[in-house]
């Protein structure tokens, strides 16, 4: 067991070698048939072992709280993806995480004793569970935070990670922190987000957190609301765990599966009462027990670890402009002088071997072995001197992550589809390269178009978050006499750029085909274009002033089905499929 109190670089998550070896034990005993299907899955869940469509394989979701990951942690998801992921690739989730997909369940012990060895952790990724701890990336480096939420973050996280009161929840329960209050769209979407905050009190200056709750997207979205102003830092695991038992005792949640989320009940009761709550909580026995907040804490001072660039930095030759457009979109400058955090574009989310690795050594030569995934599923290097910056630029070019379009119209947003979720409808994967082809082929210059963005998910469920962007897409399917046609519905004006999130609006009587939604894409931006006030217009105020109309009609002949036929055979086989489509959607594993 790792001591939870060792804070090298990474490791939060405390790794028990005998959780290992039982989780060996239970996994032989299930495929000699000597354990209950069910039971074995409420079990694995919790060691974030995830089933796919796909039979006798499984999905490993790696935590990384905060997004936080390490030189030697990219190397040991490189060495999983090249041993045990037949695809060889990782995929960052929209919550930071990295899943591996289609290991054996045979291999999975091994697969998770090389992660334990470098301080990784899937503990508690899956079920009914406190799922991954996320945070703004960009926390301790930002110029406008009030102060760094991550050794509280961390804090978190080793006091609800194993705790008897959420191995078994109504539902599955996210939180976010932040530094920054321009960051609280994200945390909107939460079960529970805090947001860094300083108070004066009795003369003294006292830390502590803004604290939302209630807010999730999925098929029935609800914005997170008000807690409380102000928690002190010395209360806050407390009053987290009033919330958790309140949602913990909810019984009635567990009635319908479909609205068991904390939001249903917070939005039922309403804010005010829902604070009455935790204040009657609070007044209970347990409270009595100050949890011991400073024996927890992540304390990884990234800012001492000061290292030399051993090698010759080189400088712009040729690509001076394309560089300079990746400072533009990429670069952000930190509030320590003389440092740049850089985001390394990751098309679909998906690493090969070969990229994890050269993350690190990027890391090793010119950061601080220091880096964290974005919900963008992106990766930020922090830490880097600006003048290595041009250094770093050009080696993750070469890795194909050098892209200028970091959190812009090109870089889209999905997740895994019917790839391999048991829930997927449609292949998600497959459209974000087909749309992502198709906007890079419009080659957008305008500033206010390149910051739309576009999202979609593979089903209702939003793991690839549609209802916050621009242009969202959820897969659905048309029938066509005894045939299916994979399709998508439509969302529009969603955001979360500025300091209040917005969800999107559906586009009534718009259900299109899945090899027409670039076309789609490119007509509602070509609208935009044309018909904007002014070049200040953002694309949520347009549609605001024009409304749906518009959007619709430019649409209309898109949604019309075709009748099968040699001709339209394409029509009827999904993005990177080659059969025709059925729309097969299994028993999903997140509720159970």
């Amino acid at each position: 067991m790792t001591d939870s109190r060792t804070d090298t670089p990474g490791v939060v998550i405390p790794i028990w070698d005998d959780e290992l070896d039982d989780f060996e034990t239970e996994a032989t005993a299930f495929r000699e048939q000597q354990r209950d299907e069910v039971e074995f899955m409420l079990y694995r869940l919790r060691q974030g072992v995830y089933g796919q469509r796909q039979p006798d394989v499984h999905m490993n979701r790696i935590k990384l709280p905060m997004g936080g990951v390490t030189s030697d942690q990219l190397d040991g998801l490189a060495e999983i993806c090249e041993t045990f992921a037949p695809l060889r690739k990782g995929h960052i989730t929209t919550r930071q995480n990295i899943q591996v997909h289609f290991v054996p369940l045979d291999q999975m012990p091994d697969m998770l004793r090389v992660l334990g060895t470098v301080g990784l952790s899937s503990r508690e990724a899956c079920g009914n569970t406190v799922r991954n701890v996320t945070a703004d990336p960009w926390a301790g480096i930002s110029e406008d935070e009030v102060f760094d939420p991550t050794p509280y973050a961390g804090a978190f996280v080793r006091y609800w990670v194993r705790n008897s009161i959420t191995q078994l929840l109504p539902r599955k329960f996210k939180v976010y922190f932040t530094g920054r209050e321009a960051d609280s769209a994200i945390a909107a979407i939460h079960d529970l987000a805090f947001f860094s905050q300083v108070r004066i009190i009795d003369g003294e200056e006292v830390r502590g957190f803004r604290v939302m709750v209630g807010g999730g997207l999925s098929t029935m979205p609800k914005e997170a609301v008000t807690l409380t102003e102000f928690v002190p830092m010395s209360e806050f695991l407390t009053l987290s765990e009033a919330v958790i038992r309140i949602f913990n005792a909810a019984d009635e949640l567990r009635k319908n599966i479909l609205k068991a989320r904390l939001k249903f009940l917070v939005h039922r009761v309403g804010e005010e009462a829902f604070r009455e709550m935790v204040d009657e909580e609070l007044k209970k026995g347990w409270s009595a027990e100050t949890p011991p907040l400073e024996e927890l804490l992540y304390l990884d001072d990234e800012a001492s670890d000061e290292r030399n660039i051993s090698v010759e930095l080189p400088s712009p030759n040729g690509d001076a402009a394309r560089f300079e457009r990746f400072l533009a979109t990429n670069v952000r400058t930190q509030v320590q002088h003389g440092y740049s955090a850089v985001e390394a574009s990751i098309d679909q989310g998906d690493l090969s071997p070969e990229q994890f690795r050269g993350l690190a050594e990027i890391l090793r030569k010119y950061g601080r072995e220091r880096a964290r995934t974005t919900p963008q599923q992106n990766v930020v290097l922090r830490w880097i001197p600006n003048e290595a910056v041009y250094a770093v630029w050009k080696e993750l070019d070469e890795l194909g992550m050098g892209a200028p379009d970091a959190q812009e119209i090109e870089d889209v947003v999905s997740c895994p589809g019917t790839d391999s979720c048991k829930l997927g409808i449609t292949s998600s994967m497959g459209l974000n390269r087909a749309v992502q082809e198709r906007v890079r082929s419009m080659a957008i210059d305008d500033p206010l178009t390149r910051k739309m963005r576009i999202h979609m998910s593979g089903c209702p469920n939003s793991c690839g978050q549609h209802h916050i962007a621009d242009i969202g897409f959820h897969g659905a399917a048309i029938k066509v006499g005894n045939r299916q046609i994979p399709a998508y519905h439509m969302f529009v004006a969603g955001t979360y750029r500025t300091e209040e999130m917005r969800l999107g609006t559906l586009v009534p009587k718009v259900r299109i085909p899945a090899k027409r939604v670039p076309d789609a894409v490119e007509r509602v931006i070509d609208l935009y274009h044309s018909d904007r006030d002014d070049d200040q217009e953002l694309f949520s105020s347009w549609v605001d002033r024009v409304g749906l109309s518009p959007i619709q009609d430019t649409l209309n002949d898109l949604t019309l089905p075709p009748e099968f036929s040699a001709d339209t055979l394409p029509m009827f086989i999904d993005w990177d499929r080659q059969d025709i489509y059925i729309l097969q959607r299994g028993e999903g594993e997140c509720a159970v």
